[in-house]
């Protein structure tokens, strides 16, 4: 009898050739029931897609090992991933849809299926292959055109924005790295209620141009200078702001705040040093989506000079310690004193010898609100 022999041997018998033909009959029928079954139920709505899925995985069992071209069982696995897809099961409908192509190249819902759950998984090179080949099945079909244009479309999106988070990510990379070359200390951006989110620039020349912010403690005002050269000498711009032509500050009642009077400084040791990898982040900040760049970033942190051109005012301990700017030296220099933590953007403080509040402000009584 067909059902005692071993795998794999050849039917001896007309008997045993029947026996076997007689099996594959019985199959094939109950395939195509739990196949028809599979149909009905799917048109009964999304309640019995499950029992749907159960009906198609039967039906490909009675099949048995599959080998192409198989157009039955390829038409099985179509309808599996159809349902599937409509599950939201997008890997198992890919992997239906590439079987049901393996078993008949010519299947074109087959392509349609196996390209859309492609697109769900974000897939979209191999989205557009299935896509281009069903085509080649059936060119004159307006379904896979629009399918394919729009995966296309969505592909040109992902390139152009790949291209945009790498053209972010070298020039965060080249100002991180001029940062560390000038040896500069970074801390957590401060002040952004008054700056936004602005960051320096490196220009052609390899010079870092910075937003500068200038805060007056006395009455905790403010100046935005957007573009300052590194290279440029405090006395450059505080001759144009503080010019005898230029009208008083507003709040300036006394006339205190003249050109030789103002004198500049920064805080000292206020902060943490970020490491390399949170500066590329702060530099990346609002550039592109913070989900679309890369999941590691380098983490070096590098030593830093002391700065030059700057004196410290000795305070007495608890109180805040200040940092005296002299103006005929450049950004870059005060920058570099070792003291000195930019709040991701450099805030300097400007003080008038002729204010009362002068005293108080070098004494290190005042500190920030």
């Amino acid at each position: 009898m067909a059902l005692l022999m071993e795998p794999g041997s050849e039917p001896l018998t007309e008997g045993e050739k029947a026996d076997l033909e007689g099996i594959a009959a019985i199959k094939e029928s109950a395939a195509r029931e739990f196949k028809e079954e599979g149909n009905r139920f799917v048109k009964m709505g999304r309640k019995h897609y499950a029992e749907a899925v159960e009906c198609y995985t039967k039906a490909i069992a009675q099949m048995g090992a599959l080998s192409a071209p198989n157009p039955d069982g390829s038409v099985l696995f179509a309808n599996r991933a159809h349902v599937n897809l409509l599950l939201g099961n997008h890997r198992r409908a890919l992997d239906d849809a590439e079987q049901a192509v393996r078993l008949s190249p010519s299947n074109v819902k087959a392509h349609y299926r196996a390209a859309k759950a492609a697109l769900a998984l974000d897939l979209l090179p191999l989205a557009a292959s299935f896509s281009r080949r069903g085509l080649e099945q059936e060119p004159a079909n307006e379904e896979l055109k629009k399918f394919l244009a729009q995966v296309e479309a969505q592909q040109l999106e992902q390139d152009l924005q790949r291209a945009k988070v790498a053209q972010a990510v070298s020039t965060a990379k080249d100002l991180a790295a001029a940062i560390e070359k000038r040896r500069l200390r970074l801390g957590k951006a401060a002040f952004q209620e008054l700056t936004g989110v602005k960051k320096p620039k490196l220009d052609e020349q390899g010079v870092l141009h910075w937003p500068v912010l200038l805060l007056y403690p006395e009455v905790m005002s403010s100046d935005f200078i957007e573009d300052f050269p590194e290279t440029d000498l405090f006395s450059q711009h505080l001759d144009v702001m503080f010019a005898a032509s230029s009208p008083p500050l507003p709040w300036d009642e006394n006339h205190a705040y003249t050109r030789e009077a103002i004198e500049l400084y920064c805080q000292a040791d206020e902060g943490t040093p970020l490491s390399k990898s949170e500066i590329l982040k702060y530099l990346l900040e609002g550039t592109v989506d913070s989900k679309s760049l890369p999941d590691s970033l380098d983490e070096e942190d590098g030593e830093h000079d002391t700065g030059k051109g700057s004196t410290v005012t000795p305070s007495r301990e608890g109180s805040t310690k200040w940092i005296r700017v002299k103006e005929g030296k450049t950004l870059q220099e005060a920058l570099q004193h070792k003291d000195y933590i930019v709040p991701a953007i450099p805030v300097f403080f400007v003080v008038s010898r002729k204010s009362s509040f002068y005293s108080e402000f070098k004494a290190g009584n005042w500190s920030l609100p």
